[in-house]
């Protein structure tokens, strides 16, 4: 696990055989910008004499994404805070996450969220409705009606989706439980906590560290019904991750972070109006916590030290333990 605190972007733009390329490419670095800055324009280099003398097809230009994003790039958000090799990010919309190299978080949401667009989403259906409602009413002004309202609730419960809020439906919860304990019963060795989020369910493994490219993390994240981005984003940038503090949207912060995107770092005249959103954000989530600890299931006399420590700090991160409404 990376999580560098400073960023740079390379460029190199050459004419090569009477073309014109330009390559970009991000470095980055704990000791400090010029560091960073070295870093880029290494990658740049390296990246340019593959596209333009050994004919690779590369990106030219590197996106600039929080994590997930090009291969080998760390995972890129502000740090708030370490705590011994564990890390306090804050997000793309402005929640801190704990990251951490070897202690695994397990992620299940009760509904698949929605990875689409809200409209695609809410089309199919109106349409369907549209042509339904038209020919039983024998108008087109009644399939026009059908198609519209069919049309908001089907947009109302995608962007709800989209969000990752719950439906309500008990029935999803009750499989994310059972699986959670046929686990437990086929690996009886293993110590995990349950804590309760606003869409599922956050477990902490107690007893052992992990790879997270390990064996037996792949096939926990089956078993368990682990979402698939989170499962892929544990692989690629090396680590586990549990959001610590509330989603802006549950606690009644309807913009969102300032500048947009969100992505780190900013440039330092647009850092005022970022520090302004925090401070009001920070604010509001003290009435909130981000999980509420349930119990703790199977050999709970095992316990790796580096678990206990990170389980404190994650605890105290999210008021696990405080009793206030989970946001």
């Amino acid at each position: 696990m990376i999580v560098p605190q400073f960023w740079a972007e390379g460029r190199i733009q050459e004419r090569v055989a009477g073309n014109q390329i330009t390559v970009r490419r991000y470095g980055w670095s704990d000791e400090s910008p010029v560091a960073a800055q070295a870093h880029a324009d290494q990658r740049t280099r390296d990246a340019f004499d593959r596209i333009a003398h050994k004919g690779e097809d590369l990106e030219r230009r590197e996106r600039k994404l929080a994590y997930n994003g090009a291969e080998g790039v760390p995972i890129r958000e502000e740090i708030v805070e370490r705590q011994g090799d564990a890390v306090v990010t804050r997000n793309g919309y402005g929640a801190r996450c704990l990251n951490t190299p070897d202690v695994l978080f397990v992620d299940i949401d009760f509904e698949e969220p929605l990875r689409g667009s809200v409209f695609g989403f809410a089309l199919v259906p109106a349409l369907i409705a549209g042509v339904v409602g038209g020919w039983a009413a024998r108008t087109w002004l009644g399939g026009l009606i059908a198609g519209l309202i069919v049309f908001a609730v089907a947009w109302f419960i995608g962007q709800r989706k989209k969000r990752g809020e719950p439906s309500g439906n008990p029935s999803p919860e009750k499989r994310a439980a059972e699986r959670i304990a046929r686990f437990v019963h086929q690996h009886p060795d293993w110590h995990l906590r349950v804590y309760r989020t606003p869409a599922g369910f956050r477990l902490l493994a107690m007893h052992d560290v992990f790879n997270p490219s390990d064996t037996a993390v792949a096939d926990c994240f089956h078993a368990l019904g682990v979402d698939k981005v989170y499962a892929r984003m544990c692989r690629n940038q090396n680590c586990f991750r549990a959001r610590v503090s509330a989603k802006p949207w549950r606690i009644g912060i309807g913009d969102h972070i300032r500048p947009r995107p969100g992505v780190w770092p900013v440039s330092p005249d647009k850092l005022p109006v970022r520090d302004a959103w925090i401070s009001r954000y920070e604010k509001a989530a003290e009435g909130h916590a981000a999980c509420q600890y349930l119990e703790s299931v199977g050999n709970g006399a095992k316990v790796h030290p580096k678990a206990q420590a990170v389980q404190e700090l994650h605890d105290e991160r999210t008021r696990a333990l405080s009793g206030l409404p989970i946001a």
